[in-house]
């Protein structure tokens, strides 16, 4: 059950950013969506950070879209992803009644930078909603001093990425952006919901301690190191060592079954429509490279 819960949550990113693209296609192919999806989170596994980058590149040439555009959308998700990670991570803090001393820092520290990063991602998505227009005619109005030729590539790299974020201006697009974000980690909430069941009279974890163990690892996720995981792991057993007193083998055995469901079991799927797509290792180590420089 919860590989199913976890293979849906790919389908709902491709149907999340089908609406970031609607702006420049109205009909893309959703089919399309969902093979960048998972050759780009196999790439993220692989190769770490820098693997994010496959899944915006391969959506922008299967669809025919700039992919500078690609890149705005794919920060677009980053936000919403990250809303809805300061909310859970929020629930999760107000939960926690008793933490070891290895847990105090976290908590302290965690909840500023919580308040901090959720009103910056705000305030960026605010102003994509509602300045991104504005700002494109006073950059560009400010650069008209560069060569014609120069001018131009800045203006379409600038118009590329206001399409991509076109997306926001309108309210039914913003909504269903939402709700498909919600049903996002209700999906991710099941899988874990299902692997603590799994360890049910070993590991005795309600629905709100799963909801405080995935408020706290979706910020460990953030480190994420090549082919080995990191964050995940480290967040996890610490949560249930410091937080829920398991004992530590066990939040081991835990910590590295819910890394393998979350990130490592996409990785078959992903090569396969990878080497469907004529991609190889170093072809897809190559765009994330290439890219991000």
């Amino acid at each position: 059950m919860s590989l199913i819960a976890v293979f849906a949550t790919y389908y709902g990113r491709a149907l999340r950013w089908a609406v970031f693209l609607t702006p420049l296609k109205p009909q893309p192919s959703i089919r399309n969506l969902v093979s960048a999806t998972v050759i780009g989170f196999t790439a993220i596994t692989l190769f770490g950070r820098p693997g994010e980058f496959v899944r915006p590149y391969l959506i922008a040439k299967k669809e025919g879209v700039p992919v500078t555009s690609q890149f705005a959308a794919w920060m677009l998700e980053r936000l919403f992803d990250l809303l809805m990670a300061l909310l859970l991570f929020g629930f999760a803090l107000t939960r926690v009644q008793e933490a070891g001393p290895n847990m105090e820092w976290i908590l302290v520290f965690g909840g500023r930078i919580a308040w901090i990063t959720g009103a910056g991602a705000l305030l960026v998505l605010l102003s994509m909603r509602h300045f991104a227009e504005p700002l494109r005619h006073r950059l560009l109005a400010a650069l008209h001093y560069l060569p014609q030729n120069r001018f131009t590539r800045i203006e379409k790299l600038v118009d590329a990425c206001v399409q991509g974020v076109e997306a926001t201006r309108s309210d039914a697009a913003l909504l269903l952006v939402l709700l498909y974000s919600i049903a996002e980690w209700v999906l991710i909430s099941a899988c874990y919901w299902c692997l603590g069941q799994a360890f049910a009279g070993i590991i005795s974890l309600s629905f709100i301690d799963v909801l405080v163990l995935m408020g706290f690892v979706s910020f460990g996720s953030v480190f994420q190191i090549p082919g080995v995981g990191g964050g995940i792991q480290v967040a996890a057993v610490l949560v249930l060592t410091e937080l829920f007193r398991v004992r530590f083998e066990l939040a081991t055995d835990f910590a590295m079954l819910l890394w393998i469901l979350t990130f490592v079991a996409i990785v078959p799927v992903g090569l396969f429509a990878a080497v469907k797509e004529g991609l190889d290792w170093h072809s897809l180590r190559r765009i994330g490279r290439e890219v991000r420089e």
